[in-house]
């Protein structure tokens, strides 16, 4: 294992460098976000989308009570965070990622820390974990990208009742509602998340961006053969083309 980074944004690696955990590590500010903070994790994320030997990303937070409080508004006005390109950046660029993402929830998952839970591909919580949006209460709109991807997991009633209504899940409403795959205890959280992960680190690197683009995508004819053409064909263009992200993100 090996670990890098400063500050309250840091990088463990394991497997080889297979496996990447990125840690938010602020808890004595409940893992709140500032703009600083932001932007080096759009640059960890960045990074590891030119990392072409990485199988599987996790983002969790550091402590046993919060994943994220969202903004960091203590010093910042909330519309101004909330305007921030920064948020669908960070989003985007996860869910783009040609690897397996994991969102390991220790704790409270709040605001707009939303967006890198809603965009990875898994989100496992431990019993404790509570899950609320308070946009309107701050007086502002939420991310586009995660009403979206909201929507998509919860369905539009639900994320009614949390965008608009204010409502709080906790860990069990969160795994009945699609919000979390799996809620496990906290001793059993980073364990599960390396379980969840071994088959992609045992995966070639094709199949494991074509079927992450097949999953995230429409239904795409040109991806189909793009996909299958990295995997059986061994075609380099198809597999760069893949993991550059030729379909939208999910």
């Amino acid at each position: 294992m090996s670990e890098k980074g400063s500050g309250v944004i840091r990088r463990r690696e394991e497997a080889g460098g297979r496996l990447r955990w990125i840690v938010i590590d602020r808890p004595d500010k409940a893992n709140a976000l500032t703009p600083a903070m932001l932007e080096a994790l759009c640059s960890e994320i960045e990074d590891a989308a030119r990392s072409v030997g990485l199988a599987a990303l996790v983002i969790t937070g550091s402590g046993d009570k919060v994943f994220s409080a969202g903004a960091d508004i203590g010093g910042h006005e909330p519309a101004m965070m909330a305007r921030l390109p920064l948020w669908e950046r960070l989003s985007d660029g996860i869910a783009a990622l040609p690897c397996l993402t994991i969102a390991a929830i220790g704790g409270t998952l709040a605001g707009g820390a939303f967006g890198m839970a809603l965009a990875c591909d898994l989100r496992v919580a431990v019993p404790h974990a509570r899950f609320f949006y308070p946009a309107l209460a701050r007086g502002v709109l939420p991310q586009p990208a995660d009403i979206d991807r909201l929507t998509r997991l919860v369905g539009p009633g639900r994320a009614r009742l949390m965008l608009m209504a204010g409502a709080k899940l906790d860990a069990a409403e969160a795994e009945a509602a699609g919000l979390v795959e799996m809620v496990v205890p906290p001793s059993a959280l980073a364990q599960t998340v390396r379980r969840l992960a071994a088959p992609a680190l045992d995966a070639p690197p094709a199949l494991l961006a074509a079927l992450k683009r097949l999953m995230t995508a429409p239904r795409d004819v040109t991806l189909r053969q793009r996909a299958f053409a990295a995997v059986y064909d061994g075609d380099e263009a198809a597999l760069a083309a893949l993991r550059a992200g030729a379909s939208s993100p999910g």
